[in-house]
Order: structure tokens, then C-alpha cells, then sequence
């Protein structure tokens, strides 16, 4: 079982002058944060890419090699690379880099993103947003797998017995990353990839058909069941009583929401949603230790789970306040969760 710490790079919004932090400024703080994440022996660190005014990252894999140089054993993994609108080679040349540069910690975790600023930025058309993503994710494959590749598809120039250069020592670790549709469970089942739900709202119990599907159809597809790996990204945040949680996270949660839902018609962010996602049953996993601890312990046993990533930076909270939630994810919720496991 594996303990991660996502980030987008969120920016710190002042409310009382209307601007956004500066992106320099963040980026320094998230060299110290996931340098105390490493001390603190979380397994992995998952930044996803981003193309909008509110994030500090549009590029994981040059923060990730950033990282690289703060950290010593951690894995080093986009959340995600939005691959539809990415060149697989460029992908595999700039992970394998990081690979070589970290002594083999890189990983890439590809995702069609649920954003859609990148296709227009890059040239791709969204009619083709499905197609994009399955030709590409079949390419990024070949290219780790094989060493000279003869390649043609419809979206990128062919390829005729070409090697791409660096090689990292061995084939690099890939995820595939899924919201809810099943169409994108099976495809990761059927190639035998790793896969990570994004659980960010609703109740984590409405995904349970789609991860025994998942399953089912891995072992279906005759994978070793034993080198099946099922993650889950969700958002998280620790402080050290719910009244603080309330008073203190959820204004700066709620307006990172209605920033992102301006754009998809989404009606305010209230306290009742964010008191249900709380809740037992919900999909945020924010509060105290303990009530995190019993959270996440739930859905490790509710779909067997190897992999948990804690999206911690959702809203820009201020460094400090993020640097106590890592220590106290660290320190007392993933230590627990790991003595609960070794006791079942």
C-alpha cells in the first residue's frame, strides 16, 4: 500500500485586492513541501498539468525534475499528463530524463484531463478528444516498450525504425487516470495498465461497479492479478479539529469551486456540500487524523486499494497551513493507516 501527495499548484487568491498569487512564488513552496513529504517517507508525488491562470504548472515533468534535486526517495509521477494533447514522444523523451535524473523514481500518469484549455493552445480539435487519447496512449506504449519503433497513425507524423533517445534503464511506470466512464476503466483493464480513480465528489461507494469492472476485466484480459495496482486520487486536507477545517479551509475551498465551476455552469459552493463531502460517506477526505485515518482505511478495504493520493493543495492554502496538513498527513494518518493494515 502506497501513500502520495497530489498537487496542481494551486495559487494563494487575496480576496481583498482581487489577485493571484505569483506563480515564482509558489513554486518555491512546493520545492519545500515535497521536500518535507520525502523526510516524512510518503511514497509518491503525483502534479497534474494545468493551462489556466489559477494553477503554477502547465509543464509536471520540469517541476518533477526540479523536485528531483530536493528529494531522495519519493516517486516522481504527473497527475496527469494530459496526453490527448501531448506528443507521446516528447512525453517519453522528457519522463525518461527525469527517470535518469531521479536513479528511476519517474512515472507518468496519462489522462484525457478534465480540463480543455490545452486543445485549443496545442491545435487539436475536441471532436477528436476520444480518439486522441486512445491512439496516443497506444503509441506512449510502444515507445517504452520497444526500443526501435516503425509507427503510423493519424494525429502525429509516422514513425520508420526510429529510437528515441534517453532510454531510461528500465520501462517507466504507467498509470492510467479515469473520472467515471467506463469506456476509459475498461481500456486500462484490457491493456493491463495501473489505474487512478479522481474521487473528488459524490460518495466513493458509487464507484465500487466500476473498480470490480475494472478488475474483472483485468483478469479477463489474462493479467497477472498479482501485479494489479488500483489507486485513488482525492481531495485532502488535514487541521487539527473540524471547527478549524470549517472556519479556516472551506472558504478558500469553496472559492477555488465556484472559480473553476464559473466556467461549467455550476451553481455556488455551500457549506452543506462541503459538510456532506466530509461527512463519513463523502468524497472529501478533510479534518482531524482520525476521522481521515477511518476514512481512508474504509475505502482500502472497499475496493483494495494499493495506492492513495492525497490532493492537498485545492483552494491555495496559505504555505504554512500546507506544510502542518503534509506534516500531519505524514506524521499521524499515514502511520496509523499502515499500523491498522499490518493488524487486519
Amino acid at each position: 500500500m502506497e501513500f502520495g501527495l497530489g498537487m496542481f499548484g494551486d495559487l494563494s487568491f487575496d480576496r481583498h485586492t482581487n489577485q493571484a498569487q505569483p506563480p515564482k512564488e509558489r513554486l518555491a513552496q512546493m520545492l519545500e513541501q515535497i521536500k518535507l513529504a520525502d523526510e516524512l517517507g510518503l511514497d509518491a508525488l503525483v502534479i497534474g498539468e494545468h493551462h489556466r491562470p489559477d494553477y503554477a504548472v502547465a509543464s509536471p515533468e520540469i517541476v518533477l525534475a526540479a523536485m528531483a534535486s530536493v528529494t531522495k526517495h519519493i516517486k516522481l509521477s504527473s497527475g496527469v499528463t494530459v496526453l490527448s494533447s501531448s506528443d507521446p514522444v516528447k512525453v517519453y523523451q522528457d519522463f525518461a530524463t527525469l527517470d535518469l535524473l531521479s536513479d528511476g523514481r519517474a512515472e507518468i500518469c496519462a489522462g484525457r484531463g478534465s480540463f480543455i484549455e490545452s486543445f485549443p493552445l496545442f491545435g487539436y480539435d475536441l471532436k477528436d478528444y476520444h480518439a486522441l487519447f486512445e491512439e496516443k496512449l497506444l503509441l506512449l506504449l510502444k515507445l517504452n516498450a520497444e526500443e526501435t519503433v516503425t509507427w503510423q497513425g493519424n494525429f502525429r507524423a509516422s514513425l520508420h525504425e526510429q529510437t528515441i533517445y534517453p532510454r531510461p534503464e528500465k520501462p517507466l511506470p504507467i498509470w492510467v487516470a479515469v473520472g467515471g466512464t467506463p469506456e476509459s476503466v475498461y481500456r486500462a483493464a484490457k491493456l493491463g495498465l495501473p489505474i487512478i480513480f479522481a474521487i473528488i465528489g459524490g460518495m466513493p461507494q458509487q464507484f465500487k461497479p466500476l473498480i470490480d469492472f475494472y478488475k474483472q476485466e483485468y483478469e479477463n484480459h489474462g493479467h497477472d492479478m498479482g501485479s494489479m495496482q488500483i489507486g485513488v486520487h482525492s481531495h485532502t486536507y488535514l487541521t487539527a479539529s473540524r471547527e478549524d477545517l470549517l472556519a479556516e479551509y472551506f472558504p478558500l475551498y469553496a472559492a477555488q469551486m465556484d472559480r473553476v465551476g464559473k466556467s461549467r455552469g455550476w451553481s455556488p459552493y455551500t457549506q452543506a456540500q462541503f459538510e456532506g463531502g466530509i461527512s463519513p460517506e463523502g468524497a472529501l477526505f478533510m479534518g482531524e487524523p482520525n476521522q481521515v485515518v477511518d476514512k481512508i482505511l474504509s475505502i482500502i478495504e472497499m475496493f483494495g486499494l494499493t495506492r492513495y493520493v492525497a490532493h492537498i493543495d485545492v483552494g491555495g492554502p496559505a504555505h504554512k497551513d500546507l506544510m502542518k496538513a503534509i506534516e500531519l498527513f505524514g506524521t499521524k494518518v499515514v502511520p496509523e493507516i499502515r499500523k491498522s493494515l499490518k493488524q487486519q
